[in-house]
């Protein structure tokens, strides 16, 4: 009998930070493994944001940190919100963490009883549905497919619901697809919403910059859904601080404080330097970051032409974030160098053995007929990855 809880028993290892850790361990050996697992801009901080966190270090800030974040941050994130999203909230309704990926685990525990359900469009983010579980609600998986770039229809919410839906998460630009919801398809979402009062919005738009159509839309933007819309957002993947792990929310206020009730026990205030740092970032403009976006972009046509040239391998044109999400049910009942292909799971370690290439199989995002691969690589690496996973299916 074991002696660990079932809760952790039962929880899944992230997918994607268990295919980085394979990767390092086999680089480790000494074997050439090309990583496109990880969703982990490969630029450097800019010069500005690395200045003002040195500035803190020198300026002794050393000591906790409100729990909810520094008073500064929180008007930062304010103005953010405002410029950016035309968002408008109060200092009461923003809470700083370790990461936005705290951000929804406190949102869960915060509103989640024993048996809410939760909606999940498919593909969604690995970690959501074992955050949604850890706290005993149940996902709802609502399968999209790549011929209407991995979107949740009215149709499809309008069937998911039931009298146990709590919530629907989900994220624009998505992870692991790179769609993005217009305007347009979002209000077509709040409409049948409309009809729901009670169901609650989870917002994750953590990839809201890299964004290669030019405008951003935000759940709650619409007045009819502002106070029932949770909007998750942070620093990792716009101003590659991965490591310094700062998210943050901004929802109804009643929500913000149960949040900081749940945090205060958990893991209190996020990191001093870090937060004094992403002042800077976010009261700086977006336009600093606009290099990155711009390069992510080129990456995003090159890894789109050379799948092209791969028999098997079909895309759609992701419009954000920096992963392709290509369906490769075509190699299914397949035997490949003597692998047995049933599944994406199959397939993704059949190119980490025979191509030396680390992706991350779909079935990880709810998706068991795709794989993703992020383009947050050099040019040449990307070229190099692709080289090797056409000779390896050819």
């Amino acid at each position: 009998m074991s002696l660990l809880s079932e809760r952790v028993l039962n929880m899944s290892t992230s997918a994607t930070l268990a295919m980085a850790a394979k990767t390092r361990e086999l680089k480790a050996e000494g074997k050439d493994i090309i990583g496109l697992s990880l969703g982990e801009p490969d630029f450097n901080i800019p010069d500005y944001i690395k200045d003002a966190a040195i500035q803190a270090v020198n300026d002794n800030y050393n000591s906790y940190t409100p729990v909810d974040g520094y008073g500064e941050l929180k008007d930062a994130i304010i103005t953010k919100f405002k410029r950016d999203n035309n968002l408008s909230y109060k200092p009461s309704q923003i809470v700083v963490s370790t990461g936005a990926k705290q951000s929804l685990a406190n949102i869960a525990a915060v509103l989640i009883n024993t048996g809410d359900e939760v909606i999940l469009p498919c593909p969604y983010w690995v970690s959501y549905s074992d955050i949604v579980q850890l706290n005993e609600g149940v996902p709802v998986e609502v399968k999209t497919s790549i011929e209407n770039d991995f979107k949740l229809t009215p149709q499809q919410l309008e069937a998911a619901i039931t009298p146990k839906t709590k919530m629907i998460w989900y994220s624009s630009p998505c992870n692991p697809s790179g769609s993005v919801y217009s305007t347009e398809e979002l209000r077509a979402l709040a409409d049948v919403l409309q009809n729901y009062p009670n169901i609650i919005v989870i917002s994750d738009e953590i990839y809201e910059h890299i964004n290669f159509i030019g405008s951003h839309a935000s759940m709650a933007q619409f007045d009819d859904m502002f106070d029932r819309t949770v909007t998750v957002n942070g620093v990792s993947k716009a101003f590659s601080m991965t490591g310094w792990r700062i998210g943050y929310i901004g929802a109804p206020e009643y929500i913000a404080r149960a949040c900081t009730k749940m945090q205060g026990q958990i893991t209190s205030g996020a990191n001093c330097i870090a937060q004094r740092a992403v002042i800077t970032a976010l009261n700086e403009s977006p336009s600093r970051i606009q290099f990155m976006v711009d390069e992510f972009k080129v990456r995003r046509e090159l890894i789109l032409g050379l799948l092209e040239e791969v028999e098997g391998f079909k895309t759609n044109v992701p419009e954000g974030a920096f992963y392709v999400f290509p369906n490769i049910s075509f190699f299914f009942g397949k035997v490949l160098k003597g692998h047995n292909i049933e599944n994406a799971t199959d397939f993704s370690l059949f190119l980490l053995e025979h191509a030396n290439v680390a992706t991350v199989t779909g079935v990880a995002f709810g998706n068991p007929d795709c794989i993703r691969i992020s383009y947050a690589a050099s040019q040449e690496q990307i070229i190099e990855a692709i080289k090797r996973i056409k000779d390896a299916v050819s």
